[in-house]
């Protein structure tokens, strides 16, 4: 017989930065850094990301719109992208993410589309360690601590393997 099942998810809310400890507050402000170097004529929608690595440095990265939508590519990506590429061997220990209004102010918190949920979801299962997400807004920031938050049911390495149940 089926049943109906509940999936939750938990994060912590700050009503503003002041609340985060000081490494906190210089990620998210990389990521809206990032965010005003985004290249987003189209949509107007300025997403910036700054990861955080385990040696302390901080990699950011925009969004980059192309007239082709679908070749795009989101600022999530690129910051991890860039990560992965600069410092193989840094893990990832924080994400946070920005967007910007059209008039350069701090827009509400965005969330990870589906792509880049599963691109921060391949990192932690590449180094079997959560990543802390930080999404930050104008009237709060989220935490959460990994991306399974986000993306419950992911498909991952153990996904491919034959004899994974």
């Amino acid at each position: 017989m089926s049943e109906i099942k509940n999936i939750s998810i938990f994060y912590r809310e700050f009503k503003d930065q002041n609340e985060l400890i000081a490494e906190d507050q210089e990620l998210i402000k990389a990521s809206e850094e990032a965010a005003r170097s985004a290249y987003a004529p189209y949509s107007k929608f300025r997403v910036g990301a700054a990861v955080r690595l385990e040696s302390g440095r901080i990699v950011q990265g925009a969004n980059v719109e192309n007239a082709a939508f679908p070749s795009g590519i989101c600022a999530e990506r690129t910051a991890l992208a860039a990560s992965i590429t600069n410092y193989p061997d840094d893990r990832p220990v924080t994400l946070a993410i920005s967007a910007i209004s059209e008039d350069g102010s701090a827009a509400e918190q965005v969330t990870p589309c589906g792509n880049c949920r599963q691109v921060i979801a391949e990192e932690e299962s590449r180094w079997n360690r959560q990543i802390r997400i930080l999404l930050a807004g104008k009237n709060k920031i989220i935490e959460l601590e990994g991306i399974g938050q986000l993306l419950p049911l992911q498909f991952n390495r153990k996904s491919l393997r034959s004899d994974h149940p």
